[in-house]
């Protein structure tokens, strides 16, 4: 460009500042995002995983040698999403896939593609729910986890557990459609949390931590239900599920206040609701991007995202353990057989949640019984053992493979009609383990 050129003195071009929204707009905004209806057609799932040495999964990875890695899988040609949560535990997010057998073909080629990097790397992935040896670090410094563990640290240390060493299998699914019945949106958000407590309870795989049993089977979840019901709770599920979803977001806590432009500190409020600060305008007006962000804030077990997210399922052991929670999940909600059969089978556990005002899930009595005894709770494991039996015969119709037809019945054989879950495998390991070494350590087997 010539000297002098007065275009290179121009001033940058003024951004117009986003429009602040009020307490209607945020309210209609809500309601109109929760549940996107129409067939169910789609199915998608989100892994989270630990990450250690081979062999080593009581020793801290250093953070440069994470950082090196995770470069690397970043230029992996991946068709899921990869990002890493604020511990370290690398998530790998499919795109929605056409049928369960595409979701599972898909995620399965990006995680060896995955596995084989990390190998050159010489780092494995774990599934589990919960980091049984390792207390939470964060790995990730940003702006949003600084507030995020700012206002987890108000309720106690389960918030940053929460953040820094849990995993999990998190299953995505269409909301269904408009109208009633068993593939109705309304009939498939009370059954995604009257099903939570089962899944909870069939594929806890957390018992320990800090190298110890917990006394839970499912540790991760009672991470969570010791988080503010506010941020992980869900709502009451008497009503119209986008009337109840729309008042529960807006009577959340607001987690933070993202930063002003020009940098500095995002402010962490304390007891501000979303409603109170459409009111308020205090720190400044809320816009629409803050209410999408506030949104992306809340954890309860089942998350409206247009779709259904539903969040409650340990990580799980094995290369291909995510699979079989997938599958039982996706026969139960878009076979409406199988859906019809999973509803009546469960409804009657609604009756152990107490009447309204009572705590909501996870807090609920059912969702800590299936949280800590698994399936040595009675009714749960019936209830199971329904599920999985409508599972089995749904997944032929559904066209799912003959692998992950298979995977499905054997976990059924081998968990569910025995009453026990893969922590308990770990129990016994534990059991073994104390069982050949002396006080001081040293192993005693010969």
């Amino acid at each position: 460009m010539p000297e002098g050129d007065c275009t290179t003195h121009r001033p940058p071009p003024r951004t117009k500042a986003p429009d602040p929204v009020t307490e209607a707009e945020v309210e209609a905004l809500v309601r109109g995002i929760c549940f996107k209806t129409g067939p169910p057609r789609t199915t998608g799932v989100e892994l989270e995983w630990l990450v250690h040495e081979p062999g080593l999964a009581h020793v801290p990875v250093p953070p440069a040698r994470l950082e090196a890695a995770y470069a690397a899988l970043r230029a992996l040609p991946l068709h899921a999403s990869l990002t890493v949560e604020p511990g370290g535990q690398l998530e790998l997010s499919s795109l929605p896939a056409a049928s369960l057998t595409e979701c599972v073909a898909t995620m399965r080629a990006d995680l060896g593609l995955v596995r084989d990097a990390l190998r050159s790397h010489r780092l494995t992935l774990s599934g589990i729910g919960a980091d049984p040896w390792r207390p939470p670090s964060r790995f990730l410094r940003e702006p949003r986890y600084d507030a995020l563990e700012s206002s987890l640290d108000r309720g106690g240390p389960a918030g940053r557990r929460m953040m820094c060493s849990t995993a999990s299998v998190q299953i995505c699914l269409d909301a269904g459609y408009e109208e009633p019945g068993p593939l109705g949106y309304a009939r498939r958000w009370r059954l995604a949390h009257l099903l939570g407590p089962v899944l909870v309870a069939a594929f806890a795989n957390s018992p320990l931590q800090d190298g110890r049993a917990t006394g839970w089977l499912s540790t991760r979840q009672a991470v969570w239900a010791g988080i503010e019901p506010g941020r992980s709770g869900a709502p009451p599920l008497d009503g119209e599920p986008r009337e109840d979803w729309t008042r529960h977001a807006l009577d959340a806590p607001v987690m933070c206040v993202k930063e002003a432009p020009g940098g500095g500190p995002w402010h962490v409020p304390e007891g501000l609701t979303l409603r109170a600060w459409t009111r308020s305008g205090v720190p400044r007006r809320p816009t629409r991007d803050d209410v999408d962000y506030h949104l992306t804030t809340l954890f309860p077990p089942v998350r409206p995202r247009g779709h259904l997210e539903l969040r409650m399922v340990d990580a799980q052991p094995g290369e291909d353990g995510w699979i079989v929670p997938l599958a039982v999940t996706s026969a139960l909600f878009d076979d409406p057989e199988a859906a019809e059969t999973a509803y009546r089978a469960v409804k009657p556990l609604a009756e152990r949640d107490g009447p309204p005002g009572s705590p909501a899930a996870p807090r609920s009595p059912l969702w800590l019984d299936a949280a800590r005894g698994g399936l040595a709770d009675a009714e749960l494991r019936e209830a199971a053992a329904v599920c999985f039996a409508a599972a089995v015969d749904a997944l032929p119709r559904m066209g799912a493979d003959a692998s992950t037809r298979d995977a499905v019945a054997a976990y059924a054989d081998r968990y569910v009609a025995r009453g026990r879950c893969p922590a308990d495998d770990l129990l016994d390991a534990l059991g073994d383990a104390h069982r050949h070494h002396d006080a001081s350590g040293k192993d005693t087997r010969r």
